[in-house]
């Protein structure tokens, strides 16, 4: 465990054991946070969205409108294990096509590689190997990076509110702005601005998030993410959620106790979203972190 105080930033097992019929929702299965003060009624998160072209337009990117080897859906183990020295996700590639999501004992999809059978964990299941539709490293490494060959970017606020439960959401099926939208379109005719096609909305983007918090050992501290299309969680620079891929909404959850975190010390945790198809576009967050933005983003120059 690395200890955070100054800079911070923000998911073969093959087994035929099948997961509970009833699976839990994160909000119905997760504990309310502790603290002696009043919790927050809001968190406003701000990240950088990039806006690409898809791959077959000028300037586009090969790794947007593409459909991955293996098919649409959701892939693992593409990503490095651990952020870089930047704080940036790495591709490695290697991965392979998730048949069935590895769940917790509460019917929970966990990453991967946070299987633990002694707490009662089901395995899931790994299909064909690929690379989820990103095309190499150097690719890759523009997703998250102002790159003027490919993207443009500004900053991007979420407003997460805290519910009965105690867990912050944000939900873009009810968040007021963008359920008007139809959709988590954060930058419709911004920047690059909509490209065309049926339906002609922006459905190709990143988004990046860097955030700090404090673990208390005894809040039952949670994460969890629902949407499309890639989606990848570090806490404390390791993967905690892997939902790579070109697939529909999918759900993925970290319960912080499995993580080896030291009670009373601060973290990080760094977020990485990509829309890369235009079918539909989900973002639902829920935690009962207190979380707090760190890194404030700026605008690339390509407009000014």
């Amino acid at each position: 465990m690395t200890r955070r105080t100054s800079i911070i930033c923000f998911h073969g097992l093959l087994c035929a054991i099948a997961a509970p019929a009833l699976i839990a929702s994160l909000s119905d299965a997760t504990p309310q946070p502790a603290g002696a003060s009043t919790p927050p009624a809001t968190i406003v998160l701000t990240g950088t969205v990039r806006d690409f072209k898809e791959r077959t337009k000028p300037g586009g990117h090969p790794d947007f409108e593409v459909a991955p080897q293996g098919g649409f859906g959701h892939y693992s183990n593409n990503l490095q294990p651990t952020l870089d020295a930047n704080r940036k996700p790495v591709f490695k590639g290697g991965g392979f096509k998730v048949n069935a999501q590895w769940r917790d004992s509460a019917g929970r999809s966990i990453s991967w590689n946070l299987f633990d059978p002694s707490k009662g964990d089901y395995a899931g299941s790994k299909g064909v190997a690929s690379s989820g539709g990103i095309q190499s490293a150097a690719s890759f490494s523009s997703w998250y990076n102002d790159d003027l060959n490919y993207n443009v970017s500004q900053p991007l606020s979420l407003t997460l509110t805290r519910g009965v439960d105690g867990n912050y959401v944000f939900d873009s099926q009810s968040d007021p702005a963008y359920k008007a939208l139809g959709g988590f379109f954060p930058i419709e005719n911004q920047l690059f601005g909509n490209p065309g096609g049926n339906p002609n909305r922006n459905f190709h983007f990143t988004f990046e998030l860097h955030t700090k918090f404090t673990y208390d050992a005894d809040a039952g501290q949670i994460f969890g993410f629902r949407g499309d299309d890639d989606v990848w969680v570090f806490i404390d620079g390791k993967l905690v959620i892997d939902l790579g891929g070109v697939h529909g909404a999918i759900e993925q959850f970290v319960d912080l106790s499995r993580l080896g975190l030291v009670d009373g010390e601060t973290y990080e945790l760094s977020f990485f979203f990509a829309e890369r198809h235009r079918t539909q576009s989900n973002f639902k967050m829920t935690t009962n972190l207190q979380l707090e933005t760190l890194d404030m983003p700026t605008a690339s120059t390509a407009f000014d």
